[in-house]
């Protein structure tokens, strides 16, 4: 085990990775040693040369060995986790190592999920492959993979994890979504396209009977959001000859599962053109076209319109995107989810109701609880939460990775 590099916490450091946390930040290394012509040679992490994407084996500072995973010195994330046994183990077949990983990740999905459903196969830390995102999509028959890169650690590793999502699910097409911003931190170049054999960018799924075209080479993400199926599935039993709003719409499926259960009236406002016009489509394909219209607006300013003109709902769902992408804007990220969501308190009829998400990782479950109450108070209503939702069961939370956990769903009775 000598031979191998090891990467020498500062004390104290090595709770939050004991607990399951699979980053290491730059500025929790104290040392790193590595083998030499010298032999084994200890360095502060600072005149470290270790080689990026060189899988190293972490200890905490009193010597305990903690697992093993991949270096990046150019990223403040500077290891990924991705084991909890020793690299030359890992490195003595790769193939077969990513291959289990990839298997059990695809065999949890389908405790939940039919072959037919889209679905998300990997969600990158949560199943313990770092930096990656894998989601199938069934389209006429038809498997797409749409994959994404996200992490120098699964970059390494590429060929034998898209080996082994093959080897699983057999697509018919695979398409790479590695153009996010995250990869320049990482220090990758942004890319896209079709792996292997071209397919159509813009296919046709369906979730909970309802039918939906999604873009997976333009579209936000991999196209589509996927972690929200269940939810859209539960809120239908709210919208039977209901005034339905769909507000930060993206392209339609909250607004379109509740024309599907009979909704007498929805409204989908995003400020995505983009996006309201693939939500038109969707209605179109749906034969919904006369209860359901697509608005292009800004959320903030149409609410208001709606309180000034006296208009009312009896369900408003509101899924904004992530008002916070860092922790020390989480103050201003809450003013952002307050006023969303105390105008459309305003806008519901006596005993409406809300479904209101944050799927900001960094406003965690007590604040948003926590908004959700103040935007009561001043919005002199009083609300009972029927039910706290998350994310569909294919983005599983991993316990010591709160990040996992970052979809919170509350479905309000607003009185």
């Amino acid at each position: 085990m000598n031979e191998n590099i090891r990467v020498l916490l500062k004390p104290g450091e090595e709770k939050e990775i004991s607990q399951g946390f699979p980053w290491v930040y730059d500025n929790e290394i104290a040392l790193v040693k590595f083998p030499s012509k010298e032999g084994i040679k200890t360095v502060p992490f600072a005149e470290c040369s270790t080689e990026d994407g060189a899988v190293v084996e972490v200890f905490a500072s009193s010597g305990r060995f903690l697992g093993s995973g991949v270096i990046n010195r150019k990223s403040k994330i500077t290891v990924r986790m991705i084991g909890s046994i020793h690299a030359d183990q890992i490195l003595a077949d790769t193939k077969n190592f990513w291959s289990k990983r990839v298997h059990d990740a695809v065999n949890i999905r389908r405790l939940f999920f039919s072959e037919t459903d889209s679905c998300r196969l990997v969600f990158g830390e949560a199943d313990f492959i770092p930096g990656l995102i894998a989601e199938k999509y069934v389209s006429q028959g038809k498997v797409y993979l749409v994959v994404q890169f996200l992490a120098l650690a699964c970059e390494v590793f590429r060929a034998d994890i898209l080996g082994a999502l093959k080897n699983a699910v057999s697509p018919d097409f695979i398409y790479e979504r590695s153009d996010a911003d995250v990869r320049t931190k990482e220090g990758l170049e942004q890319t896209s396209g079709w792996l292997g054999r071209s397919g159509s960018e813009v296919i046709q799924i369906e979730e909970n009977g309802v039918k939906l075209l999604v873009d997976i080479a333009h579209g936000q993400k991999t196209g589509f959001f996927l972690d929200q199926k269940h939810n859209r599935s539960i809120i239908r039993r709210f919208c039977r000859g209901k005034k339905v709003l769909d507000a930060f719409s993206h392209t339609g499926a909250f607004g379109l599962n509740a024309a599907a259960e009979g909704a007498r009236q929805v409204v989908c406002a995003d400020s995505s053109q983009e996006a309201v016009d693939m939500a038109g489509k969707n209605s179109a394909l749906n034969g919904v076209s006369d209860r359901v219209s697509a608005v292009c607006a800004d959320v903030f300013a149409l609410l208001k319109q709606y309180e000034a003109d006296g208009e009312k709902f009896d369900v408003i769902i509101l899924d904004p995107p992530a008002f916070t992408k860092k922790a020390k804007a989480i103050e201003k990220a809450y003013g952002g989810y307050k006023e969303i969501n105390l105008r459309a308190m305003r806008l519901l009829n006596e005993g409406g109701i809300l479904v209101t998400c944050s799927c900001s990782q960094y406003f965690d479950e007590n604040t948003f609880y926590s908004m959700i109450m103040h935007a009561a108070c001043d919005s002199h209503r009083r609300v009972q939460v029927l039910q706290k939702l998350g994310a569909a069961p294919d983005h599983p939370v991993l316990l010591g990775y709160p990040k996992s956990g970052y979809l919170k769903c509350a479905v309000c009775r607003v009185l």
